[in-house]
């Protein structure tokens, strides 16, 4: 029997079964797949908004992104930020050929999407002496497979820099080359696993991606609420068994808050109480602009703080180079069991250890802070003229900021209408596990937006909020 339905893709009919077969969002999950797996949904097609398959299903619109991101981290689905959900997978392998919806989009004019530094700022000369500097001065044993853990010279400069830096209490033993922080927080939520640990708290809202990755590794992510304290670490009491927590103390994704100092101490005693580990995020914790940034939580416990860190915010995703400090005992693990873990390639740790050694990378460090601030004053006064009303919030910090909407206007809408303008934008409630949230608003992400295109940007993005009124 039938119990509910929507039209999808046309004329396919989704058959979502009894409630006695399960949640709703696992029947969604359900019945999205087997149609996927049939074939009645093709690779490319775009399913329903999550607001309007809610509404058609009578549901909550958690419901529907709770099932749309497992099947994104099963690798049916892909979510691409400003775009709609589409289907990836297929049995077909001429598939993609058959479909161009499939393929990669040409890249918006505007880039105001969250999750990405200056392209255009790349230091290309700068690394392109320092891996043709290592490919003519570099012993011969240097182009064999480096050793478990990361190349041993970068691992030493990464932990004498985050000591300056961040405050970070590390040795070179202490730190593990991997190649971005989802691969370092997949590689430790399997040595939590291995450990009996069996869910992770994590930040809510936060980082859609980071949650898909541990409930792929077969963990729990329980959602613990933020506030303009950063993370309610008294909320930590509801959750007797839980032992980790994923969190961005510095600089928290996307609400733009810090955590204040008196959670700060309550985290670690909550880790020493529950024998439990901090995960911490350090994402973008080199950019503030008000003030010299928090140091690390890492440095006040080293034994219970594992921090992940790449390249990713400061030079280019595109290079694959990043880096957990774990406690002796969790680095044991990743070295012992990981082995056969992806590594960046030596060479590439080689030229980024020349940048370090050098003072190049804090050089560019220092260049990208000053074109960062000015960046977002820029945007911020542009807002001011063009959005009068609709408040910004989020520390002068990192490459993001909130704009609050009323709730009478449809942010997917405004998604949507932006994206028909080339420009990209965020949605605040996409980075939510949960339906119980009043946040209403965009995530802006100034890092990739060129400077002479802030004004034409707000522009565009005022135009997309009334049209979607």
């Amino acid at each position: 029997m039938r119990v509910s339905q929507t039209n999808l893709a046309g004329d396919l009919l989704l058959h979502l079964g009894q409630p006695s077969d399960g949640p709703l969002h696992e029947r969604v999950k359900r019945a999205l797949r087997s149609a996927i797996r049939d074939g009645r949904i093709e690779v490319g097609t775009a399913l329903p908004p999550s607001r309007q398959l809610a509404a058609d299903l009578g549901c909550s619109r958690w419901t529907v992104t709770e099932a749309y991101s497992q099947l994104v981290a099963e690798g049916y689905l892909e979510a691409k930020t400003g775009s709609a959900t589409r289907v990836r997978w297929s049995n077909n392998p001429d598939a993609d050929a058959r479909h161009p919806a499939q393929r990669d989009a040409p890249p918006a004019r505007f880039d105001l999407a969250p999750g990405l530094p200056d392209l255009r700022a790349f230091p290309r000369r700068q690394w392109a002496d320092a891996v043709r500097g290592q490919v003519t001065t570099a012993a011969f044993t240097e182009f064999g497979y480096p050793p478990p853990g990361g190349h041993v010279r970068l691992r030493r400069l990464l932990a004498a820099n985050l000591g300056r830096s961040r405050g970070v209490v590390a040795g070179p033993q202490d730190v593990t080359v991997c190649t971005s922080v989802t691969d370092g927080v997949r590689r430790v939520c399997h040595a939590l696993r291995a450990e009996g640990i069996t869910a992770v708290g994590c930040e809510e809202p936060g980082w859609t991606r980071l949650r898909e990755v541990i409930r792929a590794a077969g963990l729990e992510p329980v959602p613990l609420r933020t506030d303009s304290g950063g993370l309610r670490t008294e909320d930590l009491a509801r959750h007797p068994g839980l032992r980790a927590v994923l969190t961005a103390p510095a600089h928290q994704f996307p609400l733009g808050t810090v955590l204040a100092p008196e959670r700060r101490a309550a985290l670690l005693h909550w880790a020493r109480q529950a024998d439990g580990v901090v995960l911490e995020d350090d994402y973008d914790a080199e950019f503030r602009y008000d003030r010299r940034p928090v140091a690390a939580v890492q440095g006040m416990d080293p034994s219970r703080v594992i921090l992940f860190k790449s390249l990713s915010k400061t030079l280019s995703p595109a290079l694959g180079i990043g880096w957990i400090v774990a406690p002796p005992r969790w680095s044991h693990h990743l070295h012992r069991t990981d082995q056969t873990a992806t590594q960046p390639a030596p060479l590439d740790q080689l030229a980024f250890a020349a940048l370090l050694e050098s003072g190049a990378y804090d050089r560019h460090l220092r260049a990208c802070r000053r074109r960062y601030r000015n960046r977002r004053d820029a945007l911020v006064q542009a807002l001011a003229q063009q959005l009068p009303t609709a408040p910004v919030s989020g520390i002068a910090a990192g490459l993001h900021l909130i704009l609050r909407l009323p709730a009478t206007v449809d942010t997917q809408a405004v998604v949507a209408a932006a994206a028909s303008r080339s420009l990209r934008v965020a949605d605040l409630a996409d980075y939510h596990a949960t339906g119980d949230h009043a946040d209403h608003g965009l995530v802006l992400g100034y890092g990739n937006l060129a400077d002479s295109a802030v004004t034409e940007a707000v522009r565009h993005l005022h135009e997309a909020i009334q049209y979607s009124r």
